[in-house]
């Protein structure tokens, strides 16, 4: 069984920084056996995919959130976080880790974790 348990979210000004944390817990479990992906749903719009760390050397970044965004994989803790700089009141939504088949960054996901909610202030 894979589970993904999300945590790091909280309630910031705009201008502050935050960072998700995703520990993955599966028997087996090997990091270069997925893409690791984060995705994010605003109140009343559909989730949309953000940023996305591939072991096959893709590192895909949302226009929206380019530049202040950024995915990195601790192999050590089986974990992979989304650090999150210059946040902004747009950047309110609950945010989702993602276990995604491995390839491109496909969008192809294949576990879920809970989400976690981030609030930003003006």
């Amino acid at each position: 069984e894979v589970q993904l348990q999300a945590s790091g979210g909280g309630s910031v000004q705009a201008g502050g920084s935050l960072r998700l944390s995703c520990k993955v817990s599966v028997s087996g479990f090997t990091f270069v056996d997925y893409d690791f992906a984060w995705y994010r749903q605003a109140p009343g719009k559909e989730r949309e995919g953000i940023s996305c760390l591939s072991p096959n050397g893709i590192n895909n970044v949302a226009d929206a959130v380019k530049g202040r965004f950024y995915v990195k994989v601790n192999h050590a803790t089986n974990e992979f976080y989304l650090f999150m700089d210059d946040l902004k009141p747009e950047d309110t939504a609950v945010y989702y880790c993602a276990l995604e088949r491995l390839s491109t960054c496909t969008g192809t996901v294949l576990f879920w974790g809970r989400g976690t909610q981030v609030t930003v202030s003006s």
